[in-house]
Formats: C-alpha cells, structure tokens, sequence
C-alpha cells in the first residue's frame, strides 16, 4: 500500500531523510541538474559545493517544490514523493534559508517571522517568540524594525530565524553566510550542529566556499556543470582538477581575520595601503562628497566626507550598519540629505533630482542586486537595457545586449533568457555590464564579490582594475579587508557614520 505524505512526517532512522535518484531539469536549452544522484542521513550535515551557476540552487529548489524535475525521483524518509510547492514542503517538515530573500519588506521582523501561521495574530506574543529565537541563535535582530529599513545582513538573520522557528526536520541552508561576519556564521554553524545532532534532524549546507563546508559539514559533494560527484567524508574532500574551488587568499583571511565591528584590522600583507589620496594633480576628482548628513534612524551619514581620483580605486571598510547602505542609497538618489553636497567631475549636481546622479556619470553595483540592481521577470536583454541612454526600443536592441554577454562571459545567457534564470554569479556580471556601458565617471560597487566563487571573484577583480585604468573612479564598499587590500590604491574606515582618520595600512 502506497505511503501517505503524512507518514513521512514520522522519520524512520534507518532510512535517508532525503535521497534524490536520477534528477534531471533543464531550462531550454540550459541543463542545471543531469543525472544527480546524493544521499542525505539524518543527524548530518551534508555540504553541496560549486561554482556560481552549477546547479546547487535548483536542486534544492526541487527539494522545496519551487521547481519540479523533469525525470528523477525524489523520496522524503524512503518514499517517493512528489513535493508540488512550498506549503507542500513544509507539511513534510522540509525548511530552507533561501540565498536571495524571501520577506516582506513593509512588515515587521516579528511580522514577517510569524508570517504564514493560522489563527489570531499575536503581536506580543510575536515579538517575544522572535526575540527568544534571536537569542537562542545568536542573531541579533530588531523585532520591531521594518525589514525595508534593514541592511542586507540583518535581514539575513531575519530569513534564518523565520526557517529555524518552524523546527523543520530537514534543513536546506542555500549559501547562508553571504551578509554574514564570520563571528555570525561561527555561531550559525555551531548552533546548526547542535540542532541537527539534538533534534536527529538532517540539512544541506550549500555553498562555493569549500573551507567553510570543511569546517561545518560531515559530507560534501561538488557539484560541477549541472553533474555531482559521489559523496566523501568532509575530511577526505579536496578539490577536483580543472574547477575553481581550490581555496584562496581571501578563503585563508577570513578564517583568521578578527570581527570587523570592533575594529577595522587589515589582512596580513606587504602592500601598505594608505588612506591619503594618490594624487595630487589638478584634475578634479571624479567623486567628492563633502559633510554628507542624513536622518536615517538606523545608520545615518555623519558628515561623511571623502574623495575619489579619476583612475583611482578606493576601498571603504565598514562593518554592517556604518552608513554604506545610506551613502550608496543618497548615490543613487534614493534617500535625501539634511546637508552635504556631491560633485563628479568637479561639479555640483542635484544629487535629490530623479535621474540626476546617472546622467552625472555615477554608476551603481548595488549590494543587494534583487532589491535594486534588477527586474528578474524582465529579458537579460531588457536589464542590460534599463539605465543604458537612447532609445529603449532601438532597432539594435538585441544585438547591443549580444555584445554585452559576449564580452563579460555572462554565461547561460541570451537576449530572451529571463533573468531569473541566469546564476547569482551571472547576474552580477550583468549588472556591471550594464552599469559600464553607460560610460561613467565614477563607479559605485557595493560588495561586489559577494555570492561569488572563487573564479567569478578573480574575474570581477580584474574587471574593475580595467575600468580604473580606463579613467573611471571607483569607490569599492565592503566589510572584508581582503576585498579591498587586494585592489584598492587606498583604504579608508567608514564608522558611525563618517570616515574614520588615520592611515589604513598593514
């Protein structure tokens, strides 16, 4: 007699929580899963590694009943199922902590946490049971806060808290660290361990970070080109030949690197980086931003002052909730000031005007690229198109998108591919291709690496050295020194606010 999905809400311990057998699925012509075959035990983590644009995503997307495989089958505690969407899903106890957010931002944390439960709403009660789970897993988090008011990170911790409250039995955790500091993802992974050994839950740990799969994981598999090789002990795993998953400098600062929110200690390095301009031509820089002052509740600019050269590279180090998101967001025109001015070029420009820093020459790599950087529902083509000038319906409209791909290797991409199609990985070149073709004077870049592995990070390095060196000026935002040291002619502190004084250097 056939098994109901209810019986498979009882775990039986001598069978796999989850075993996929001969998954398949494909997007036209593109092939993102071929053929996986992986086990997963409960009381384990089991870690899924691979270049941006492997795989990994859609196969857990699978798992979760937001895609169907085209052939395979998949079983839930040793029967076959077939898991039609979310809600589905989560009636088998299956929860996952998505790689891009899946929150309201006009709710409240504890709103958004409880979004979804039968019954009266309890405010109170929410705010408490919320503020109990931020506790428990060590994610500071305000309850009350708006999730469109928060930086990426925190509504990071605001996506884990809301899958670790249900109690979920299988865990899928789907690149959970990328607006994390490394004390958060300490934490995280510890009380992840803890979980899953105490509760004899299970959970995929998915990641392009082979090190940190190293660290927290009792299996890993590596995913490469829509294939998976067999499973190994994490301690017998190394990297596969000819992939881009051998550890880097980056990978090796950041597991010795202090917390960035006490202090702003650069990586071990012989390159001094110092916080004085580079130059002192008469050129006029191309960004000067002077006593920059908002009345953002959260993290508002303090009198922020600093410049950019043209052809220079300046990297500002700031830890979550310093005034980068604000500085980026008074950049683009999106938040207003109570004093300040900014210039490119030399001259003043109306930065509260719609449209004013673009047509100025200020370039725009958000941090956050579905919040800001892009329409998915929308063509590669027409996001290539959306701050480019001239007429959007331009009979070469497909063929300057073509151009584009061709020259930043946007793989698995067409001018029809939608969007949401391409790897996080893909997108992001998208977006800098975007941004670039506008030929700007300055370029803003917000965490640009972030999400990406080790060959994309190497590619987006040596992208932005070029557009430097072709005259732009480039002000590089992120939280890890390795980021910046390794690129930047200068480094500069943002805290509270405003450029912290002083040198930067090793």
């Amino acid at each position: 007699m056939t098994k109901s999905a209810a019986d498979t809400l009882v775990p039986n311990v001598a069978v796999p929580a989850v075993a996929f057998k001969g998954i398949t699925k494909r997007f036209g012509a593109i092939i993102a899963c071929d053929q996986v075959n992986l086990t997963l035990n409960r009381g384990q983590i089991h870690g899924i590694c691979g270049e941006n644009g492997a795989g990994k995503s859609t196969l857990m997307n699978m798992l979760l009943g937001i895609v169907l495989p085209d052939a395979g089958t998949i079983e839930i505690n040793g029967t076959p199922t077939v898991i039609a969407d979310p809600q589905h899903a989560a009636k088998l106890g299956i929860g996952m902590v998505h790689q891009h957010f899946s929150l309201v931002n006009a709710l409240s944390v504890a709103e958004n946490v409880m979004l979804g439960d039968l019954g009266k709403f309890d405010l109170s009660d929410a705010r408490r049971r919320v503020a109990e789970l931020s506790d428990r897993y060590g994610m500071d988090v305000p309850v009350d806060a708006q999730v469109g008011d928060l930086s990426p990170a925190l509504r990071q911790r605001v996506e884990i808290i809301k899958c670790l409250r249900r109690n979920p039995s299988i865990l899928i955790f789907d690149e959970p660290t990328s607006a994390l500091t490394m004390a958060e993802s300490e934490v995280l992974f510890r009380v992840l361990r803890q979980t899953v050994q105490e509760d004899n839950s299970a959970a995929f740990l998915v990641s392009h970070k082979l090190p940190e799969l190293q660290a927290a994981s009792d299996e890993i598999s590596i995913m490469h080109s829509a294939t998976l090789t067999p499973s190994h002990p994490t301690q017998l795993t190394q990297p596969p030949p000819n992939t881009s998953l051998i550890p880097t400098q980056e990978d090796s600062v950041r597991a010795t690197s202090s917390n960035l929110e006490s202090d702003f200690p650069l990586p071990p390095t012989d390159q001094k980086i110092s916080s004085a301009p580079r130059t002192t031509s008469v050129t006029p820089p191309a960004l000067e931003v002077t006593d920059l002052r908002t009345q953002d509740p959260y993290a508002p600019l303090d009198g922020l002052t600093l410049t950019v050269a043209q052809g220079e590279i300046v990297g500002l180090l700031a830890a979550e909730g310093n005034g980068q998101t604000e500085l980026v967001d008074v950049l683009s025109g999106l938040v207003k000031l109570t004093s300040g001015t900014v210039k490119v070029n030399g001259l003043t420009i109306d930065i509260h005007k719609p449209g004013a820093a673009t047509k100025a020459g200020i370039a725009i790599v958000t941090e956050d690229r579905h919040d800001a950087g892009c329409v998915l529902n929308m063509t590669v083509a027409e996001n290539l198109h959306l701050t480019i000038n001239g007429s959007f319906k331009s009979t070469n409209f497909k063929a300057k998108a073509q151009e584009l791909i061709d020259e930043f290797e946007i793989h698995g991409a067409t001018p029809d591919t939608p969007f949401w199609a391409l790897s996080g990985g893909n997108q992001q070149r998208a977006i800098l291709a975007r941004e670039i073709s506008s030929n700007p004077s300055v370029l803003v870049a917000a965490q640009p690496m972030k999400g990406l592995d080790a060959a994309a990070t190497e590619w987006m390095t040596q992208r932005l050295r070029n557009i430097a060196d072709s005259g732009v000026g480039v002000l590089l935002i992120s939280p890890e020194p390795s980021d910046l040291t390794a690129l930047a002619d200068r480094v500069l502190a943002l805290k509270a606010g405003k450029v912290v004084d002083g040198q930067i250097a090793a």
